[in-house]
């Protein structure tokens, strides 16, 4: 019975163990945390900054890490902490023996007190930090704070720690720590000795990843590392997290511990970069059957459409830097085997019809979070970047305007004349429009004007200043010469009036008017009322004086002009002098 008894226990001891392993499993992130400052991953002049500091026992006593997410800033400010009190120290290199160094490491040394921001944001809190700063460090040399998302702390408490942040007690250093430096007052920012830490390339991020996974005792290739690298945005840590669980998904698959590119999409559930360059080649070929046929292959699989959408903008950002820069810029997201597609790609599109791609792109991705429609919205983008060519930039459409106005003032087209005056083009106005046909040295005829040939010459006039001004013009009620040198244009509108007499268009008619007849003849410019509107013989004499009163109203005048309209009816009362009653039977017409 002994020994049944001591086998049984022998057997259930690795269960024991397992489980032990199981629930203090530490993950990557945690694991491979910096510990020294120069394990620092792209953050190297902040690194020699404080270790100078260090060296030189110039040591401020506030410090503020400000950048993106995952770039190093607590671990910084862990290894700044076991430099200060490390037994060995201060020094740049901190021994991590000592207990106090992995107490820090640990985050679990009783005088490093590292708080959250977020969950400690009122003044009550600062107000308890200021009481407890006077008393000294239990063990260590300096009494150390370190402030994670100090931005989140409200108004109250920023003020409140003013005073002790600018004149801390000789035993007491802060850090803190922020990624929404904006958000931080200026008085606190004029305390502190900020450092600004950098994003990571993705080059440092791979081969961070790489000693990380040969530690692991696994093996992963170069290019889905790469990709692991570049989908972190310059964070260590979110590449590690990453990595971590790839490396939990593949585990003994397939019999090997290798990850693979085609491994990590499978995961992710991203598409592979032979989808992504087979959808950009079918948008800009134009064959929207083939581009169609890709997205719905990506979504039968499972993929994320959003995640999709991602990699059509970073490989449409690619188009742009090797339309820019060429094809050997390093910083692209594209591997290495797609850059010559990428380059005959790039050479296919303008720079702005890429531009105007990542534009449609852009405003997809900010619609899609709120829809319930992505593969349409998707499908929407898709269409719009097929017809990327038949753009045209607001600069050589501005051009084309301007030289179609001025080919318009040199080209006759059926003349635009008014009703009064229809004459049918003549052998002068062909011979004028023969320079814009390919006759430049022929110039037009010199016609007299006269009477018996203003409707011939006016006709050519309007054909020669210009679409716009031609149609104002052909709304004068009549043309005709009045004086020496002198035509008068008569009309009914005072909007078209005023339109006409502008100082630069009178030039132009006139100027017109030269060209044609080899003489300097002026413009003059009429407001004539609309017959019928004086009343009518039968009317009796009050009804023709309230008329007159009503056509001296701006109002009605107005309305006469803009509508073509006549006065049948003036209602008594309406602003205008009470009738005399002996007339009043002949107030209706």
């Amino acid at each position: 019975m002994a020994k049944q008894t001591k086998r049984r226990t022998a057997k259930a001891k690795p269960d024991k163990e397992t489980v032990v392993d199981q629930a203090g499993y530490t993950v990557l992130a945690r694991r491979y945390r910096p510990s020294q400052f120069k394990d620092l991953v792209g953050q190297e002049p902040v690194a020699r900054a404080l270790m100078n500091a260090l060296e030189n026992n110039r040591v401020a006593h506030a410090y503020l890490f400000t950048g993106a997410r995952g770039v190093g800033k607590t671990s910084t400010a862990r290894i700044l902490a076991k430099a200060l009190n490390c037994e060995k120290g201060p020094t740049p290199t901190p021994c991590d023996t000592c207990d106090i160094c992995r107490s820090i490491s640990a985050g679990e040394d009783v005088d490093v007190l590292e708080i959250d921001g977020a969950s400690n944001r009122g003044i009550e809190e600062v107000r308890e930090l200021r009481r407890n700063v006077n008393y000294r460090p239990s063990r260590a040399r300096l009494k150390i704070y370190i402030i994670d998302e100090v931005h989140m702390l409200t108004k109250e408490a920023f003020n409140a720690l003013l005073k002790t942040l600018e004149e801390p007690p000789p035993h007491v250093k802060f850090i803190f720590a922020t990624t929404e430096v904006q958000k931080i007052p200026l008085t606190i920012l004029s305390r502190c000795q900020r450092f600004d830490f950098a994003g990571i390339r993705s080059e440092l991020i791979a081969d961070r990843l790489r000693l990380i996974v040969k530690q692991e005792g696994m093996e992963a290739d170069d290019e889905a590392l790469a990709w692991i690298a570049r989908r972190a945005g310059g964070s260590l840590r979110d590449a590690q997290s990453l990595l971590d669980q790839l490396l939990a998904f593949q585990g003994e698959n397939e019999g090997t511990k290798r990850l693979t590119l085609e491994h990590v999409h499978e995961l992710l559930g991203t598409a592979s970069e032979d989808q992504v360059v087979a959808l950009a080649q079918a948008v800009l070929e134009g064959n929207l059957t083939q581009a169609f046929a890709v997205i719905e292959e990506a979504a039968g699989k499972g993929m994320q459409l959003g995640e999709f959408l991602d990699q059509i903008i970073d490989y449409w950002r690619d188009l742009m830097i090797v339309s820019c820069a060429g094809s050997e810029c390093r910083d692209l997201n594209i591997s290495n085997k797609f850059r010559t597609e990428l380059s005959r790609q790039a050479k296919s599109l303008s720079l702005d019809a890429i531009v105007a791609g990542l534009d449609v792109l852009a405003s997809t991705k900010m619609r899609l979070r709120g829809s319930g429609h992505p593969r349409v919205l998707l499908e929407m983008a898709i269409v719009r970047l097929s017809r990327l060519r038949e753009l045209l930039p607001l600069g050589e459409l501005a051009q084309q305007l301007t030289e179609w106005d001025r080919t318009e003032k040199k080209t006759a087209e059926p003349p635009l004349t008014p009703s009064s005056l229809r004459p049918e083009p003549s052998r002068s106005v062909q011979t004028y429009t023969s320079k814009a046909q390919g006759k430049p040295d022929q110039q037009p005829a010199i016609t007299e004007l006269t009477d018996a040939n203003l409707p011939e010459v006016w006709a050519q006039v309007l054909d020669t200043i210009g679409p716009m001004l031609r149609h104002q013009i052909s709304k004068a009620e009549r043309v005709a010469i009045f004086g020496p040198k002198t035509l008068v244009l008569q009309f009914s509108s005072s909007y078209n009036l005023d339109h006409c007499q502008q100082p630069e268009r009178v030039d132009r008619i006139e100027a017109a008017l030269k060209r044609i007849t080899g003489e300097d003849w002026r413009i003059r410019f009429e407001l004539v009322e609309r017959p019928n509107q004086g009343g009518s013989p039968d009317e009796s004499p009050t009804m023709q004086r309230q008329k007159e009163e009503a056509l001296k109203m701006p109002l009605v005048k107005r309305a006469i002009e803009q509508l073509n309209a006549q006065i049948v009816k003036v209602e008594e009362g309406f602003g205008l002098t009470r009738p005399d009653n002996t007339d009043s039977e002949d107030d209706d017409v």
